[in-house]
This record gives structure tokens, sequence and C-alpha cells, in this order.
């Protein structure tokens, strides 16, 4: 096929026909004859004239363009045509695209100079690139259609992915720019139809010339746009604003994109002032619509509206993007930004937020925007108050995200908004926003989440402002997030490898605002008072355990966050807390760990916080302000403890500085010494502070040093001399020493106005020097005390002056604490003082007798009841509360000293006889006051002494006292002669408790009678008298009105007339089995005895019933009741009781306790079995079945003593068979066993714990004592006359049973 130039006609050649010719028709040379497919050629001469002639035919071009565009698909056409003539098809092309108007016909030709440019070497495009380029900027076609061709070919051409130099190739590069501003700025009604596809095509050009980044053509490195740029600002803005195409838009934002990231955009102050009209343009200050006076700025934001609404979500994404980078471009300029903001950009953005679901990337760029434009403060903020709705849903969104690139702008915006306008956030809002807070802590604390650390401080920051919106300190109460936030927040700020100071300093600030925020309101709330729990234990044990093991690596900065913290803590008014947490700081030796921070940091700031932290910490400690000389002299304080001494030892006189320096370093000392901390050695403590207090003396006696500085300086001294004593170091001054003690007795000590160590208070309790000082000062103890404080100065026992303290000292032999109470009593009774201090140091004594029994054995033997009998002879009038007072005293201490100590002092003698003078009367009385009843109780521990062989003729001064027969005999009279009714006088009447304590005290006679005088007492004058009408010549009450009692009277009553009778009755019987005389009452008597202990043998205290029992077992004793009459054989009830023992334990099941209690009639069992006849009923009661029952209930656990006697006995009477004693020797075995392997504790009874009276006593405290003195944990055995405890009487039966059971063996051999 050949194209013949000067014809418009087309001749074919077929190849078969004829021989393929070397040229054309037209005679052109044969290398421009290239083949194509099926035999045929084209001829590049002839296809260039026909492109060449403006004459030719458009179906022919287009034909001609098409068959060529085929042809370069074929190898065969392609290879020789760009191996040979690569260059040769250019001209024509871009001739006939400057041309044609046809517009398929430009699209054939741009497509065919596309398709050789990328085909061929790079050469090809860049000769395209030039000649289309250079017909463009020569302005000769200008805006017809062949220049809207020819730019769109070139914006084809510079698109070519393959070369990034390509811009390079265009000669007139400012000609070019020129023409395609001119193009921008024409009026859109001389562009007809063509004026959005020109636009379109001028910006895409440009912006490919912007983003090959060409230079200007004087090579001087600037950009080739700036020239051009205030007409192309606001040209493109003006067609950004108008077009309504989205193409147009895609590339004039893509453009305006490229010129703000080349911060072109920056000088836009000059462009607004900039006139180029004289470029035939139209002016910056008036827009084609004629609106004047309208800078670029406000322009900029008009036209991105539109886009920023657009449905298309390329022209949005793509003009947040210009946005972003415009407002990047100019971020140090707040004119443009405010501007935007006034221009409502911020609502756009807000709203695309809301539209866009929260997804990216709308929520990513819109939070970049946001970001920027919330610099222009004050002209944002209300936008951002309107906004924070949205924001919150968006944060949701990023906060799921690990390290979303928005995290920190969406946080930083919430944070402006809140701590700027605190009440722009609702309620709902505020818990919503806590919500997502939490769970980005929580997830970062857990490792489920990373986060950087800009974005953990904006979230302590926000957490913060919320804390301290309106919203959270009003009605809701946000305690249990606020606790949960700070304890993710410390534990995520803990857990980092690499810390951050920033982080945790602001990690910091939020547990500091959420301690604060938990002492708001009310302090009595529980979540608060949680609140403050959990931050303390927080700071206890995660921030503290920090700070001092790692601070050694520490910044500096961190270490004074944290020291911050604890110091904000102390400083809160909330006493509890802070005294709470002072102790935790005291616990891990913080002054000593003070200084070595101090060692460590050099800085000022440290030392300004260490001092003030030490300052409130003693304020928390010891109270009224107590750190201030430490704030007053911080400044001027050394960083070394041995500084420190230095500086104590100086006068005073040489600076100005040094009394306010030393008082502090006194402080210091002082209150590190009570927590045993030592900041250096004793001695060298020591001998500073004497070089003070030799050097200084005159100021302690001259007034210019308050009393508080010198109790400090007492209570350190002592303390060192006391520590240099306890380590046999006895250096020191005796000068100091001496001035020491003047100090003390000039009244210049307070011992109670400062917390004082153990160890020097007794190094002062130690110094006979200052004893009467002393005196002084416990006095005012007691008399503090008797206010109601305890405790006189808080803190912990070896720093705490209270009674348990002083009972400890007075209790021990080493110090002169009991002289100086015994002194003291002394003195205030001679000195006949008022009876206030005597009853405040009475009480206080009692109070240590109740904390310490060995109080009163201390005071006993340094001359207490010389005291109590001085002031017995001395006074001739006292109030009834010094009297008590002083009873309470004699009480404690005859109920607590050694026997041999008592009767070393003779003074109990006057004592107890001046007592009774003054308190038993001498008429006739049935009721005691409450005066009478103590002394009873005093008289009765007296007697119970004796039988100890102590104050044995005080004892019978009192048994034979005619006044307290005459008495004891008139109570008893008057309450038997009462009957039925005396039931109803139980202890808490007054006839019920004298005659309690009347019984108590007729036990502890008889007990007395026997012991000291031993065959005085005819003990059967107590059963019966020949003449009842006389009294007996001592203390005492016969059977017959203690059977009335036991039988009438109330349940304590029937306690203690129970003893007595019993007491009586082993006394009678010591009395005839140690003597031939008989039993000299009638048998009438014993058995109305007897009928009124056999009704209490089923009796609900124990205690009576077992008491009962004991008294018959004893009368079934005595021959003549049993051989005179058929007592046994006759009594059903005593066979009754047996029965009913028998049926009790041979029931299955038996419980332990029960067994105990079926103890009483064991005991009556016993009694018959010892009997020299047994009735004949026993045969039939103790049966072989009844026997198997009870062995069957019996084990190792629950044997009793009584249970095993009873045994013994059926034994030695052959009620057992072979087989039940093989039973009964097992389980004794078992029995033994189980003792000796728990080493015999198990079955025990508790120790008999001492009760001592106190101040606050009453008289059923008396009266519970002498009981349980009465009945104490040990029981009468009667089968061998002493007392034993259970489990060795238990062991000792076990033995007499195999012992019996040997000697039956062998009485059957």
């Amino acid at each position: 096929m050949y194209w013949c130039s000067n014809s418009r006609d087309v001749d074919v050649v077929d190849a078969d026909d004829e021989d393929f010719s070397v040229s054309c028709s037209q005679g052109h040379r044969s290398s421009f004859n290239l083949q194509t497919h099926d035999g045929a050629s084209i001829c590049l001469v002839c296809f260039s004239n026909l492109l060449s002639n403006p004459l030719s035919p458009t179906v022919h071009v287009s034909y001609a363009l098409s068959q060529l565009s085929r042809s370069l698909s074929l190898p065969h056409f392609l290879q020789p045509l760009l191996t040979f003539h690569p260059h040769f098809l250019l001209s024509p092309l871009v001739a006939a695209l400057s041309s044609f108007h046809d517009e398929q016909i430009a699209a054939q030709l741009t497509h065919l100079i596309l398709a050789l440019s990328a085909s061929s070497d790079p050469s090809v495009c860049r000769e395209f690139i030039s000649r289309v380029s250079d017909r463009i900027a020569s302005g000769a076609f200008g805006w017809s259609s062949p220049q809207l061709h020819m730019l769109h070919c070139l914006g084809a051409l510079l698109n070519c992915e393959k070369e990034d130099d390509l811009h390079e190739n265009i000669k007139d590069m400012c000609s070019l720019i020129s023409v395609l501003v001119s193009g921008l700025q024409l009026p859109s009604s001389l562009l007809a139809r063509c004026s959005e596809e020109i636009r379109g095509e001028v910006l895409f050009v440009l912006y490919k010339l912007s983003v090959l980044r060409s230079t200007s053509a004087e090579g001087d490195g600037s950009d080739m746009l700036i020239p051009f740029c205030p007409q192309i600002l606001y040209l493109l803005v003006d067609v950004l604003m108008k077009t309504q195409n989205d193409d147009v838009r895609l590339n004039c934002i893509a453009l305006l994109t490229m010129l703000a990231r080349r911060h072109l955009l920056v000088e836009e102050c000059g462009y607004d002032n900039y006139n180029f009209s004289s470029n035939g343009g139209v002016n910056a200050k008036e827009t084609e619509d004629g609106t004047k006076g309208t800078t670029l700025v406000n322009m900029f934001a008009e036209a991105i509206k539109g886009p920023l609404l657009s449905s298309d979500s390329q022209v949005q994404i793509g003009t947040l993007d210009l946005l972003f980078h415009y407002l990047s471009s100019v971020r140090t300029s707040n004119y443009q930004i405010r501007v935007l903001v006034e221009e409502n950009i911020a609502d756009y953005l807000f709203e695309i937020l809301r539209l866009s679901e929260y997804k990216d990337p709308e929520v990513k760029m819109c939070l970049q925007g946001l970001d920027l434009l919330s610099t222009a403060e004050e002209t944002f903020k209300l936008r951002l108050v309107v906004g924070i709705s949205t924001l919150i849903p968006a944060l949701h969104y990023v906060a799921e995200i690990p390290f979303h690139p928005v995290q920190r702008e969406t946080l930083k915006l919430i944070y402006e908004c809140i701590s700027e306008w605190p009440g722009s956030v609702s309620t709902s809002q505020l818990e919503e926003l806590i919500f997502v807070l939490i769970r980005m802590l929580r997830k970062h604390s857990d490792g489920e989440m990373g986060m950087i650390p800009e974005t953990y401080i904006l979230v302590c920051s926000v957490f913060v402002a919320l804390i301290r919106s309106p919203s959270c300190n009003g009605s809701l109460d946000l305690s249990k997030s606020i606790e949960e936030a700070t304890r993710h927040a410390i534990l995520a700020c803990l857990s980092v490898s690499e810390r951050n100071i920033n982080q945790i300093l602001q990690c910091l600030y939020l547990l500091k605002e959420a301690y604060a925020y938990s002492h708001d309101g009310n302090p009595s709330n529980s979540s608060k008072l949680e609140l403050k729990s959990s931050i303390l234990d927080i700071c206890r044990t995660h921030l503290l355990p920090w700070l001092v093991v790692g601070i050694n690596e520490m910044e500096e900065d961190i270490a004074l966050g944290l020291l911050e913290t604890f110091h904000s803590i102390l400083l809160l008014p909330s006493s509890i807390n802070a005294t709470e947490y002072a102790g935790t700081l005291i616990s891990i030796g913080w002054f000593s760990f003070s200084y070595e921070c101090l060692g460590l940091f050099t800085g000022d700031r440290m030392k300004s916080r260490i001092y003030l932290l030490l300052s409130s910490l003693m304020d928390s400690l010891l109270g009224n302000d107590s750190g201030q000389p430490i704030r007053e002299a911080a400044l001027h304080l050394p960083r070394d403890p041995i500084d420190l001494l230095f500086l104590l030892g100086q006068r005073s006189t040489n600076s100005l500085d040094f009394p306010s320096c030393q008082s502090a370093v006194l402080l210091i000392l002082y209150t590190s010494s009570l927590y045993g901390e030592r900041l250096a050695d004793e001695k060298l403590i020591l001998a500073s502070l004497e070089q003070y207090i030799l050097l200084n003396r005159g100021d302690f006696h001259n007034w210019t040093t308050d009393n508080m500085t010198i109790t400090r300086l007492v209570n350190l001294y002592s303390l060192l001399r006391g520590l240099v004593n306890m380590s046999y170091q006895v250096h020191y001054s005796p000068e100091a020493e001496e001035i020491i003690f003047q100090l003390i007795n000039n009244d210049e000590w307070d011992l109670l106005s400062a917390r004082i160590h153990t160890i020097s208070l007794k190094w002062l309790f130690q110094q006979d020097s200052i004893i009467n000082s002393l005196c002084h000062q416990i006095l005012k103890f007691c008399r503090n005390y008797n206010l109601g404080e305890t405790d006189i100065i808080i803190g912990n026992n070896n720093q705490t002056i209270n009674v348990q303290t002083l009972a400890e000292l007075v209790s021990t032999e080493d110090n002169f604490g009991a002289r100086l109470f015994v002194c003291l009593l002394g003195q205030l009774l001679e000195e006949e003082s008022q009876e206030h201090d005597i009853i405040c140091v009475l009480n206080v004594m009692a109070t240590m007798s109740h904390l310490c029994p060995t109080v009163c054995e201390q005071l006993s033997l340094h001359g207490i009841g010389k005291t109590i009998r001085s002031w017995f002879y001395l006074r001739n009038s006292w109030s009834t509360t010094t009297y008590m007072s002083i009873l309470v005293l004699v009480f404690n201490t005859l109920s607590s000293v050694h026997p041999e100590t008592v009767s070393a002092d003779p003074s109990w003698v006057a004592v107890t006889m001046k007592m009774m003078e003054y308190s038993i009367p001498s008429e006739k009385v049935d009721i005691l006051s409450d005066e009478s009843l103590f002394i009873i109780g005093i008289l009765s521990l007296i007697l119970h002494l004796s039988t100890n062989k102590t104050l044995e003729e005080t004892s019978k001064a009192i048994l034979f006292n005619t006044s307290m027969i005459s008495m004891v005999n008139t109570v008893v009279c008057t309450a038997s002669s009462k009957g039925p009714a005396l039931v109803d006088h139980d202890e808490g009447t007054r006839t019920g408790e004298t005659l309690v304590f009347v019984l108590l005290l007729h036990y502890f006679a008889i007990k007395s009678l026997h012991s000291i005088m031993p065959g005085f007492v005819d003990w059967q004058s107590f059963l019966v008298s020949m003449k009842p009408s006389e009294p007996l010549a001592f203390i005492g009450i016969r059977c017959q009105d203690l059977c009335r009692l036991l039988h009438f009277g109330s349940p304590v009553i029937k306690i203690a007339a129970s003893y007595n009778l019993l007491e009586l009755f082993n006394r009678i019987s010591d009395h005839i089995k140690s003597s031939p005389e008989e039993l000299r009452c009638t048998i009438g008597y014993l058995m109305s005895i007897r009928s009124i202990l056999e009704g209490l043998v089923f009796y609900n205290d124990l205690r009576v019933a077992t008491n009962c029992s004991l008294c018959l077992s004893i009368i079934l004793g005595w021959e003549k009741l049993t051989n005179e009459t058929n007592l046994l054989e006759e009594s059903s009830w005593c066979r009754l009781i047996i029965e009913e023992m028998t049926v009790s334990l041979a029931a299955p099941a038996l419980a332990s306790q029960f067994m105990n209690n079926q103890s009483p009639q064991v005991l009556i069992a016993i009694a018959v079995l010892k009997l020299s006849k047994i009735p004949q009923w026993m045969r039939s009661v103790f049966d072989n079945s009844s026997i198997s029952g009870i062995l069957g209930n019996l084990t190792a656990s629950n044997l009793t003593s009584e249970i095993l006697v009873l045994f013994r006995e059926l034994l030695k009477s052959n009620f057992l068979s072979t087989e039940q004693i093989a039973t009964i020797n097992q389980m004794l075995q078992e029995c033994r066993k189980r003792m000796y392997t728990n080493n015999g504790e198990e079955g025990l009874p508790n120790e008999t714990t001492k009760k001592f009276l106190t101040a606050s006593y009453d008289m059923g405290d008396v009266c519970e004592f002498l009981i349980d003195l009465m009945t104490s944990d040990r029981y009468l055995d009667t089968v061998s006359g002493g007392f034993h405890t259970r489990s060795k009487k238990l062991l000792e039966e076990i033995e007499m049973f195999y012992n019996t059971l040997s000697a039956v063996d062998r009485g059957c051999r």
C-alpha cells in the first residue's frame, strides 16, 4: 500500500502481482517504505506530506493515522522505524496537531504521539515535549481548539512515568507559564464551550510542571512559579470557587496543594498588594465578578467550601489535603488561620467529620486540619465548644486503633475545649470521655495497645481537666473511675522500659489532682475514702519503692516530681491520711534517704524540696506546725549530715542565721532519733550536742530559746546518753549533763509537750537528781490522762508517753519509776493537796496495775503500803471518790504481789484495821454500802493470802473482829428469813449483792481458819449447836443456813453457798477422820440436808451440781448415816440419779461436752460404789449391756477422770467382764499415747488470767474477781483430797486403774 502525496487517490499495489518496489509511487527512497502486514507498506514521506497538507481530507488523515497506529504494534514495522527514522514523524505529527480542529483526529494524533514516545528512546518524548511546548508558548494559536489539543498532548507527555526530567526540554518555560496563566484569566465568555476543558488542561499542565519541580531559567535555584504566584494564586482560587466540574476541581486542588507544599503561600500579604494589571489580567483586588476588597485567604476559604462538601470523595479528600498543607505552610501566621476560622472552615471540618461516620481517611484529615486551625485560639474556641460533641465519637474511633496518627490531635482538641470552657462538657459527655480514656489507659497498662508518650501525656491532661470540671465536682461522683484511671496510668507509666520524663511528670500530676479530688466535698464519702486509700496504696507499693530502689539511675526531674507528689499528700488537710503516709515514709528510713538524694543531686531545687518535705513530714508526725524551723532555715541548711553536726556545735551568736539553723538541726536529729535513724554515729552526735549546750548555755537561761527547743534538746540528749550507756560507752561531759539537769529542774523542760523515745525516758527515770521534777511531770501526765487523753502524744509505742509506757518502766527494777509514783503519792498526801490530783494519780496507778501486774510488786517494794497507812492515819476526812481510789490501789496490790513481798511490809495490819474501822458498821445492818462491800472484797483477798502463810496476823484480826462477825450473822439471818422470796434478790439488788460478798468472805474465812489455826475450830459446830442462838466466836455460817441459801437463793448465791457448804463438809469430814469423835448431828438433820442436795444434782449450773454431788458423796461416806438407816435401799431418788446417768452415758452418739455434764451423777455413783455394802440394785443398774453401751461411746478424746474412777470402782466390785476390761485397756493406751503425742496440752484448761481493777470499775468487777478466785480451773479430788489439773489427774487415774487391775489379777490368782 502506497500513499501519493500529490493525489487524493490512493494506489494499492499487491505484492503478488508485481515485484515489491524499493520506492513508492512518488519515487521516494525505499528506506522510507516500511513493511506493515500482509506484504503492504507505508511510506513515511507520503504520510508526512498527507499530514502536512491542510487540504488533505480528514477521512484520509484519520485512516492513515489509524493504520500507522495499528502498524506500531507490529515488531517488523516498529523496529526499523525506531532504528532508522526515530525523529522523522515528530514535525508532521506536531504540525498536524496544531492545524486540525477535528477533535477525533486530535485524539488520534495525541494517541500516536504518546505511543511513539512510549516505544522509542527517551529523546523522542523529549523532542515532542520541546516542539509542543514551543508552539503553545508562541501564543500564535490563541485559545482555539488546536491549542486545547496541544495542551492535552503536553499534559499527557509530561505525565509519562518513564522520565522525571522531561520539563528540562521546555526551552522557554517562562513564556509557556505566562501563556498558561493568561489562559486561566480569560473571561469565560471568550472561551465559550471550551472554558472548562481549557482550564482543566491548563491546570493539569501547570500541576505536572510543578511536580517536576522545574526551576527558573536563571538557574538561581528558586521555584519557576514564583514570578507568577500572585497571578496563579488568585486565578486558581477563582477557578476553584466557580467551577462545577470535578475534574477541573481535582486539577486545581492538586496544583494548589503542590504550591502549598512548596510554601509559596507564605508571602500572602505581598501577594494581596500585588497588582498585575500590566499583564492584562484581573486586579488582585477585583475578581471577574467585580468583588473588591477580598484578600486571598478570604477567597481561598470561600473556594474550598464547595469541594469540602463535594459528593466526590476524591475531591473532598483532596481539598482536605490542600487545606492541611495550606495551614502547615502558614502555621506561623495567625492572621490567615483566624480568617479561615471566621469563614467557618472549622465548622465545615466538624460537619465532614460527623458525616464520615468516623472512618479514615476523613477522620485523620479533618482532625489534622482542626488541630492546625486551633492555633487561632480566641476565634476557634467558640467553634470548638460546638464541635466537642463530634470530637468525642471521633476519639472512640481513634482510641481503638493502636498508634492512630491523630490520637494526639483529637486529645489535644478535647483538652483545649475542656480546659478553656470547663462547663462545655455535659454530664453524659464527661462519662463517655472518662470511659474512653480509662479504656485507653487499661489497654496500655495491660500491653494490649501501645501509646506514644505525647498521646499518654494528653490522656492524663484531659483526665485532669475533667477532674477539675464543674460536672465532675458537682453531684456526679467519679471516684471509682478516677481510681481506676490513676492506677492504670501509674502502671502503664512504670511498665515502659524507656521512661519519658514528661510522661512521668504528667502521670504524677494526674495522681496529685486525683488525690486533691478525694478531699473535695464530703470527706466521709465512702467512694472518696476508697480513692484516697487507693492513691496512698499506689504511692506505697509502686512509686515509693521505685524512687528508693532506682534513685541512683533516676533523672533529677523525675525524682523531684515524685518528691513533690509525696509532699502534696502531706500538705493536704487530712490528718489521718497524712499521718499514715508519713509513717510509710518513716518506715523506709526517710531521713537517711533524703540526705542520699542531696548527695546525688546538687541542684537547689532538690535541696529546697527535700527540706520542705521534711518539714511537712514533721508537721504530720509531731503536729502543731512542728516543721516550721526547717522551713525558716531551709536555704541555709547544709547537704551533709556531718555538716549539720558542725553547724550545731557553733555559738549561735556567731551569725544571724545560726539560731534558726541550729533549731532546725536539733529538730532533724531529734525526729530522726525517735524512729531509730542515725544520721551519724551516736558519739559524734553527742559530742556536737554537748558542745552546743556548753557554748549556748546563756541562751537557755536568758529565755532566748523557746521551751519546745529546750524540750527537744533534753529528749535528744537523754536518748543519746541512754544509747551510750547501752553500748557501755560512758564518755560524756558532766558539765553538759549538769546544764541539762538545771533545765529540767527549772521547769524549762516539759515532758508532755514533745515526743520522747522510751530509751530517753528510761534514762531520765534513772537520774536521782531530777526526782522532784519528774514527779511534777508525772502529775501533769496524770491530770491529762484523767481528762480522757489516754495517749498524750500520738505515735507508735516507742515514742509515746502513755500509761502502757509508764507501766513498763515502773514494773522494772532498773529505774526509779515505782519510787517516783510512791513519792508523788506521799507528797500529795502530806501536803494535803487537792483531792483531784490525788485521784488522778491513783487512777493512773490503777490503770498501770491493770496493764502490767508487776507494777504492784514494784510499788510494794518501794513502800506503797506504808504510804497508804500514813494516809489512813494522817487524813481526818476524805471524799468517797478518794477513798474508793485508795481501795482500788489496795485491792490491786494485794491481788498481784508475791506473798513474800506483802509479808515483809507490816503496814498492812494497820491498814486492814483502819479499813474495817471506817467501813464495817458496828450496828446491825443487812445492806452494806459500796465502800463496805469493797472492804469485804479486800478482806477476802487478805484471807486468801493467809492460806499461803502470808498476813496471818492480819487475817486473825479479820476472823475475830466482832463487828465483822455481827455483820455476817445479821446479813445471813435476814436473807434466810426471806424464804422463797430470796430468789428475787440476785446480785443486781442491794440485798443479793451484800449476801454474795458475805458468802465470799465466809468461804475465804473457812479456808483461812483451816490454814492458820489448824485444830482450833470444832468444825462439827457448823452442823448443829447445842445453843442455836449463841453465835460463833469467829466468822462463820452454819450448814443449815447455807442450805437455806442454797435452796432459795438466786443462781449466783447458789454458786457461793455450794462452795461454802462443800468446804465445810470437807473440813468436817477431815475432822471426823482425824479424831475418834463421831458425828454429833441427828439423822433427821442429815436427811434434810440430803434432800436439798439431791434436788440440785441436776441443776443447770455445773458448778452447783458438782458441788452438791460432792457434798452428797461426803454424807454417804459418813458411816453413821448409812448404818443407822436404809438410806440407799429405800432412796428411789438416789437410784434414779444413777439410772439416769447410765442411760445418758450409754445413749448413741454421745458428745464429749455431754459426758462432762454427767460428772455430778458420776460422782454419786462413785460414792455408792465405795460403800462397804453396795446396794443390790446397783447390779441391775450397771448390768453388762449398760456398761458395754457406755464403753461404746467412750474414746480417747472424751474420756474424763471421773468416768475412769467410776470404771475403777466397778472393777473393784467385779462389775466388769473380761471383754470390757480389754476394751478399757485398749482405750487407755490410746488416750495415753494421744496425750503424750500432744505434749499433754490437749485437755488442759486455759491459764487463769489475773484481773485487775481500773479507775472505772464497779462492784460487779470485784465480785467477779472473787468468784473467779473461788471457782478457779481446778477441782477438788474427792478420792485423794488434792487439787490437780485435768490432764495430770487423768494420767494419774490411768495409772491407778492399772494398779487396781494388777491387784485384782493377783487376787484372782
